[in-house]
């Protein structure tokens, strides 16, 4: 993995990645989805992951459940990220690529998991490396 890897633009095979393993929808087929099933989708909306390809909003389908709620350890790990400063896009990278920090696993593939705390200090070390 390279060193420099959340300095670098973002690689368009991480896009189609996250599609064909996730689903990518637009921010707006999420809009019409909470819409259909909240009253007031506003609170949901805010808390999604959203990625920014070209002139699109997309909302990467890893923070879904199978009801379509949201993921809570994601949605965690999403605010945390926005509280360090790191930009929606690296934070996505960051959740499909291997981390060292857990062994090797990527971060989206823990996102179940009850105690969130080693995802958390994972991306505490992304901030590091933004900021080195």
């Amino acid at each position: 993995m390279p060193t420099d890897l959340y300095r670098s633009p973002v690689p368009e095979q991480l896009w189609e990645r996250i599609r064909n393993e996730f689903h990518l929808p637009t921010l707006e087929q999420v809009r019409e989805r909470f819409a259909s099933v909240h009253e007031d989708p506003e609170p949901a909306m805010r808390q999604l992951v959203r990625v920014f390809i070209g002139e699109g909003t997309y909302c990467p389908g890893y923070q879904f459940r199978a009801d379509l709620s949201l993921n809570p350890v994601v949605t965690g790990l999403h605010e945390q990220a926005m509280l360090l400063r790191i930009p929606h896009n690296y934070f996505a990278l960051w959740m499909m690529v291997p981390s060292p920090a857990l062994d090797g696993r990527r971060p989206v593939d823990l996102r179940n998991i009850q105690d969130p705390s080693p995802l958390q200090a994972a991306l505490g070390r992304v901030r590091a490396d933004l900021a080195a």
